[in-house]
């Protein structure tokens, strides 16, 4: 991977831990030679996260839409700032630019991005990885409700698979370089083609 896009919070959370695992984050991409990928913001964890990924030496291209700029404050420091004009051109353009996706804490935001793009490998139209740096325990909770949905019927396990959950940086990117992607038919009825 030359490059990694980055979900994360525009709030830095409650636990300073969570600011913690961004910069560990932002440095380890940065010292990998990758390309840090993000939402374009200087608060939260996507500053923190761009703020390391930079001061490590890192490149650092965010995609920020004209609207959120004064609210998620865009960062003026990166090494492009790309400023779009809609949501749905800023999720297309981070995808177009990354190789794979990682989820970090964050809010309703950062989930809205890391379903769609996970939506898009389980529907063929990408076959980057994608995972979850799982900082604290954060995303524990998701993964038992993605567990469950599985146990529905409403989620092939192949689907569920599609993810790499990992609590440490290093390791969450080396096992995003191995990853391979599932070939499988989205609808949980069918049979296997």
């Amino acid at each position: 991977m030359k490059s990694v896009c980055v979900f994360c919070g525009s709030n830095p959370g409650n636990d300073p831990v969570y600011a913690e695992g961004a910069r560990a984050m932002g440095a380890e991409i940065a010292r990998r030679g990758m390309v840090l990928v993000y939402g374009g913001g200087a608060v939260g964890l996507m500053g923190i996260v761009a703020d390391a990924a930079l001061a490590a030496g890192g490149e650092v291209h965010g995609v920020i839409p004209r609207a959120l700029r004064e609210k998620e404050v865009g960062h003026h420091h990166l090494t492009r700032l790309e400023i779009v004009e809609t949501m749905h051109i800023r999720k297309a353009r981070m995808a177009e630019l990354s190789e794979g996706f990682i989820a970090m804490p964050g809010g309703i935001g950062t989930f809205e991005e890391l379903f769609e793009i996970w939506t898009w490998g389980q529907l063929g139209i990408h076959d980057k990885p994608l995972a979850f740096l799982n900082v604290a325990g954060f995303y524990d909770p998701l993964a038992t409700f993605l567990d469950n949905t599985v146990e529905a019927g409403f989620l092939k396990q192949t689907h569920r698979a599609m993810t790499i959950t990992d609590t440490e940086p290093a390791t969450l990117l080396d096992r995003m370089e191995q990853y391979v992607p599932a070939v499988t038919y989205k609808w949980v009825e069918k049979e296997e083609v």
